[in-house]
């Protein structure tokens, strides 16, 4: 539950920041060119507000909605989704978003993505600037990777040290290493102390080698227990800080990569389950675990009962730990342009993966809430949730220019149609519009968020 609340409020941070920016992009622009905005709101209010008040001499209402799906600026003279058409039947006012040019409305229209683009460069380039920037190269992860059964059948053996394609070496263990790995031709690693290269098709499926139980590739990692969450599963079993994993349920394992894969095969016993007492079978794990007690190792059995999600609740030592990490730290003026190129590589990377939604594995990957919370920290950590409100403003920037009505981008793209042909679209076409786009928004959220729910009862 700690861990649960830690990442919830994470998420409503994050959220919070992003969409009061994100609407307060749209409020700039507007008020710049004299258009009146009726209601800026942080969060949706149907039916009823949390808070509300609107400060003398302001024609703008301000409050915060019940509804943590977003925000909106109610903009007046323009169909959006309040669909307010007793507006739009009067004649229309010098204040009004539709009295001005096209170029004005455009920006009014793609201020609040511009803003949520910005942002997020901003805060990469400050996190560089304050903490630097850590890593660690593949080829110092001297005690190599473990493979899964795809990569060892390519002739990738565990211990083998990857240093990169032909196109050059890695950086780091990460999205791009494998973005890089799926189009190679030439893998070169390391083997028993020898450098040596490995041949490839050019055409490894990415989300594959992501999504696969187990991953195609990961660092090896001792199993050794740095963090133990309070109230959690592992703590009622005794586990502490310093522990080091040996056993799941009498089966040796020899790394946590080892460990991942025991609990991998839980998870699909608990997918296949028929009955409760299936269920039961694939929850029910014991640990067998060494720990120093007066200067000798000894080692403690324990056994425990999981829920669905087949979580412990305990971290491991991080990569740091094991590897030599690599520290690069930034200037204030040399942070601008390194934040900005990784922002773009980030955005760059999140464009390129978008071609694999629109396949089945693709679509079963979609992630709603529970996916995007999950991805914060189990521990509040102000580095790694800049750096993750970073990522969701480029994702929320990016999801908001697509040309699909009811968002920016579909906006946008009318506003297009109205500058080639010099006539605006009719209000009736914007309203349908506008039904079919929020149709589409409610249709992926459904769906994303019922992905979640079935990959939390064990059936994804």
């Amino acid at each position: 539950m700690e861990v649960f609340l830690i990442r919830l409020l994470q998420f409503m941070l994050a959220i919070s920041i992003l969409v009061l920016l994100h609407e307060g992009g749209h409020f700039f622009f507007s008020k710049l060119f004299g258009v009146r905005v009726e209601k800026f709101y942080l969060f949706f209010d149907p039916w009823f507000h949390l808070f509300e008040f609107k400060p003398k001499k302001s024609e703008t209402t301000y409050g915060v909605g019940w509804l943590p799906l977003g925000g909106y600026c109610k903009i007046s003279g323009m169909i959006d989704e309040s669909f307010d058409t007793e507006q739009m039947k009067q004649p229309a006012q010098p204040w009004e978003f539709r009295s001005k040019p096209t170029w004005q409305r455009l920006l009014i229209m793609v201020g609040g993505v511009l803003v949520n683009f910005v942002l997020a460069l901003f805060i990469y380039s400050m996190c560089l600037f304050y903490w630097g920037e850590d890593y660690v190269r593949t080829k110092d992860m001297h005690l190599g990777m473990k493979f899964n059964s795809e990569a060892k059948a390519l002739g990738f053996r565990d211990g083998d040290i990857l240093i990169g394609t032909e196109k050059g070496e890695f950086k780091e263990f990460g999205a791009d290493m494998f973005r890089d790995l799926s189009e190679a031709y030439r893998a070169d690693i390391i083997r028993d102390g020898k450098k040596m290269s490995l041949n490839l098709d050019g055409d490894i499926n990415l989300l594959g080698m992501l999504k696969a139980e187990p991953m195609f590739a990961r660092p090896l990692i001792p199993a050794r227990v740095d963090t133990v969450f309070g109230k959690s599963i592992a703590h009622r079993m005794g586990l502490r800080a310093g522990d080091l994993i040996v056993a799941v349920d009498g089966k040796t394992v020899d790394s946590y990569n080892e460990f991942q894969n025991e609990i991998g095969r839980r998870r699909d016993m608990l997918a296949a389950a028929q009955n409760h007492a299936d269920s039961l079978a694939a929850r029910t794990v014991s640990l067998s675990f060494v720990r120093m007690a007066g200067g000798r190792p000894v080692t403690i059995k324990a056994g425990a009962t999981l829920d669905g999600t087949l979580e412990f609740g305990f971290d491991i030592k991080p990569l740091y730990e094991y590897y030599k990490p690599t520290h690069v730290s930034y200037g204030f003026f040399e942070s601008f342009p390194a934040g900005v190129k990784y922002g773009w590589n980030v955005l760059a990377g999140y464009v390129g993966d978008m071609k694999y939604v629109f396949s089945a594995d693709g679509a079963k990957s979609l992630g709603g809430f529970g996916a995007i919370g999950s991805l914060f920290p189990p521990a509040w950590d102000w580095h790694s949730f800049w750096l993750m409100t970073a990522f969701l403003s480029i994702i929320l920037a990016f999801m908001n220019i697509l040309p699909i009505p009811a968002l920016d981008g579909g906006h946008v793209l009318f506003l297009f149609y109205e500058m080639v042909t010099r006539r605006k679209p009719s209000e009736t076409f914007m309203i349908r519009a506008e039904y079919v786009g929020i149709a589409i928004l409610m249709l992926l959220m459904i769906v994303a968020n019922m992905n979640d729910i079935l990959r939390w009862l064990g059936y994804m």
